[in-house]
């Protein structure tokens, strides 16, 4: 799908947070083809859905025709990133940022058309520099008292701050210098945390080249409860199905608020505008629907679509389907998906394997069971669900909190833990 205007799409759609300078971002992006970058430090072997906003934005800008390079900090994530931290990030080796890196490209490369796309890793650069020429070439540009100044430096002062992270602001800015030199780079986009770290970017690429370059921020995402989006109880919900299984990932987005469903909608899926506002103002049990809609297109993109297929299913056998009759009207492909009430979804449920032993003679303590399949934190936390009526044993409610499971309580080898609506294991014994 073609986008044919990059600028007011981002705007009607909510990305757009600060920009350095309005006008000039409208024009580039209206009148040229432009090559912008976004940049992703490898501190960990998987992105997670905090990540996804930026990424949706390249997306979409590359959608209506611009270049995004794809700056993995192989050399800044040695550092660590002061901005939007409360205490330094711990230093990690070389070798695993090398490795990180590569698992990212991979992940990224599900979002974008990686044949469009430049792909770059700052160590390349970064890692040959002299310190001295890099002190009088680079640091010579930039003011204490003005990086001093920056909220991001201003709040860790209070915790403290490291010499080793007061400098990352210089690398990420050194980065924009050499991005512009080799690839005519004019635009950077980052998270809102981000701004102090762009601004310095901007500013020497004015002082080193003499080229005016703009930046871009995004939105800080909250969840209704004003912690940062992409967490959960149990931590982040994270791209790699080692890490956060597809079912689970599918009910992150399943199970949003009501009141976050047309922004999401207009983040995470490239469903009209149009269509994002009327299935956000759908009112419940309709607004499920909208619901079902967007845990698919998210799960279709970050997977495939035969994933997004089986957890949409999956999860409709489980908890039940919002739409069966495909009454609300949608241009996603989920209307195409033919749904089957078929007990046998259970297979594509987050399954915990269980020896057999366990089950043997008086059997497994149920509070155990939903402690150690990550129902529940602790046999306080299962109690308290049992007691609330929140806890299920193959649709039954689980009203004794001593009782035991025993080999009885499978069918074929299996049986299904549910807490709540939302949460749900496949125990499977083995």
């Amino acid at each position: 799908m073609k986008i044919e205007n990059a600028y007011k799409d981002l705007k009607s759609r909510g990305f757009i947070y600060q920009e350095t300078d309005a006008e000039k971002t409208e024009k580039l992006l209206t009148k040229e083809q432009v090559t912008f970058y976004v940049g992703f430090d490898p501190t960990g072997d998987s992105l997670h859905v905090g990540h996804l906003l930026p990424i949706m934005a390249m997306r979409r800008l590359q959608m209506a025709g611009h270049k995004p390079i794809v700056l993995v900090g192989g050399a800044t994530a040695l550092v660590g990133d002061p901005s939007g931290k409360s205490e330094a990030r711990p230093i990690i080796t070389k070798e695993i940022v090398a490795y990180n890196v590569e698992c990212l490209k991979k992940q990224l490369s599900k979002f974008i058309s990686v044949e469009d796309a430049i792909f770059v890793n700052n160590a390349d650069w970064l890692g040959k520099l002299s310190y001295i020429d890099f002190l009088r070439d680079v640091g010579s540009k930039f003011s204490i008292n003005k990086m001093l100044s920056a909220e991001s430096v201003k709040i860790r002062l209070e915790t403290g701050l490291s010499f080793l992270e007061f400098n990352y602001s210089l690398l990420q800015a050194y980065d924009f210098h050499v991005l512009n030199g080799l690839h005519n780079c004019k635009m950077q986009f980052g998270g809102q945390d981000q701004w102090g770290n762009i601004i310095a970017g901007i500013d020497l690429v004015r002082k080193l080249d003499g080229n005016e370059v703009t930046g871009t921020t995004f939105p800080l995402l909250l969840d209704s409860n004003g912690q940062k989006f992409g967490k959960t109880a149990g931590g982040a919900v994270w791209l790699n199905p080692e890490k956060t299984s597809i079912f689970d990932y599918y009910q992150f987005w399943r199970n949003c608020e009501d009141s976050d469903v047309e922004k999401l909608l207009n983040y995470f899926t490239s469903l009209p505008v149009e269509e994002t506002k009327r299935l956000g103002a759908l009112e419940a049990p309709a607004i499920n629907r909208a619901k079902e809609i967007l845990a698919y297109e998210a799960t279709k993109l970050a997977h495939n679509a035969e994933e997004a297929q089986k957890a949409f299913l999956a999860a409709g056998n489980k908890f039940g389907f919002a739409d069966k009759d495909g009454k609300i009207e949608t241009t996603s492909d989920i209307k195409s998906v033919k749904i089957i009430i078929d007990n046998s979804a259970d297979e594509d449920l987050p399954t915990y394997e269980l020896a057999t032993n366990n089950v043997a003679g008086e059997g497994m303590w149920i509070l155990k069971l939903f402690v150690e399949a990550g129902l529940a934190n602790s046999n306080g936390d299962a109690r308290r669900l049992v007691k609330g009526g929140g806890a299920y044993l193959n649709d039954q409610r689980i009203s004794d909190a001593n009782l035991n499971i025993t080999a009885d309580n499978f069918t074929d080898n299996s049986l299904i833990l549910k807490a709540g609506k939302k949460k749900v294991k496949r125990i499977v014994l083995v």
